[in-house]
């Protein structure tokens, strides 16, 4: 064996060959099965597109609705999920909340019979379905009230949309957060996806993974970073502030939520896509102060930091539509995680195809030869 080379994070190291999705970093590409993101964000829906993904092909008209009817069937969740979910502490951040309840599906339907198409799809079919429905009771049930049952006559995002507030949202933020969805479904081997698929690769059960990824996500430096962006678009507070404290940023080196990528050195393609989003929807429903503020943040940080390739990334602009549709700041990365189902359930039917158990090499570092010392032996140095 060769020695080998150390690279923090794994950097630019591959860890699987996959036909999901790609990326590249320098142009602002962005391609789901091939099929450019600002394509699907035209023309597709967030489900027509968590199809292609985990499929691997655009579903017939047949297919899809097909698809839609198992999705809107199974939306409703277990009562004994939503008891547990009642005895959550109301101060729990929701994704807590969620990788729990992700978790406790496996205890329903625990039956691994992975060689098993039916029960592949059954699996994509529930998580699909009942994420969202998980995700809006506890925001409910932490505020003392009973879950709202999901309504079968409505989409899939007008759906969730009217279990946060048990009102039909309009057409026009409806569309626009299922396409925030659709921009979020996937995104080649980030964290959370490669959490996935090591768990996959142990070959648990289907909720474990999701639940393993949803940890994952949690994290402020992956899917918590566009809560963050709102928290610093709010303490600048003006428009003349926003120089003085991206300047105050760069000289203490503080990092600036929503910019710089580990992949794309130019704007992220979803950012963009998404900055058009939050402008359809302040004609449609107000103007929103913090835009003009985030617009002044992107100016300075591009003047400042652009030739280093640190530009707006899909974080910069989600929290501003999110907070538009009047969603609590802390749902913004459960919502991400309903999203990325549709991106985790694909490498995870992938990773089953060819499936080889992850297992790492490391590089030691520690002594050799140490003598073992007796309790009464061992000093700490001065008292």
């Amino acid at each position: 064996m060769t020695a080998c080379e150390y690279i923090p994070g794994l950097e630019n190291v591959p860890a699987a060959q996959s036909a999901i999705s790609y990326v590249d970093g320098q142009k602002g590409i962005l391609e789901y099965r091939g099929i450019a993101v600002e394509e699907l964000a035209q023309k597709s829906t967030f489900l027509e597109t968590a199809y292609l993904l985990i499929w691997g092909h655009l579903p017939t008209a047949e297919e899809l609705n097909a698809f839609e009817s198992d999705i809107r069937y199974h939306r409703r969740i277990k009562y004994r999920i939503r008891d547990m979910m009642k005895c959550f502490p109301e101060s729990g951040h929701p994704m807590d909340a969620l990788q729990t309840s992700a978790a406790a599906l496996g205890l329903f339907y625990s039956r691994r019979a992975l060689n098993d198409p039916q029960y592949i799809r059954q699996a994509v079919v529930r998580l699909l379905a009942k994420i969202p429905t998980m995700v809006a009771a506890f925001q409910l049930m932490r505020k003392g009230n009973d879950p709202i049952q999901p309504n079968d006559e409505l989409d899939y995002s007008t759906n969730f949309l009217y279990m946060l507030t048990e009102r039909v949202p309009d057409t026009i933020a409806a569309r626009v957060f299922d396409v925030c969805l659709l921009l979020h479904a996937e995104h080649t081997i980030n964290a959370s996806t490669f959490s996935a698929m090591v768990t996959a690769s142990t070959m648990t059960d289907p909720y474990a993974v999701v639940a393993s990824a949803v940890g994952t996500l949690a994290g402020p430096l992956h899917g918590g970073a566009n809560e963050e962006v709102m928290t610093m678009l709010a303490e600048i507070g003006t428009i003349e502030n926003v120089r003085p404290y991206i300047e105050d940023c760069i000289a203490n080196k503080k990092r600036i939520m929503g910019f710089g990528h580990r992949v794309y050195k130019v704007k992220d393609p979803r950012a963009t896509i998404l900055q058009q989003l939050a402008e359809r929807l302040f004609e449609q429903m107000g103007h929103d102060h913090f835009y003009d503020i985030a617009l002044e943040v992107e100016k300075v940080v591009e003047e400042k930091l652009g030739h280093r390739g640190i530009y707006a990334n899909v974080d910069f602009y989600s929290g501003l539509v999110y907070g538009k549709l009047r969603i609590p700041t802390d749902l913004f990365t459960p919502i991400f995680a309903i999203a990325r189902v549709a991106g985790w359930l694909a490498h995870w039917r992938e990773q089953l195809d060819a499936n080889r158990i992850f297992r790492p090499t490391q590089i030691y570092s520690g002594n050799h030869n140490q003598p073992y010392i007796l309790i009464q032996d061992r000093v700490r140095g001065e008292e």
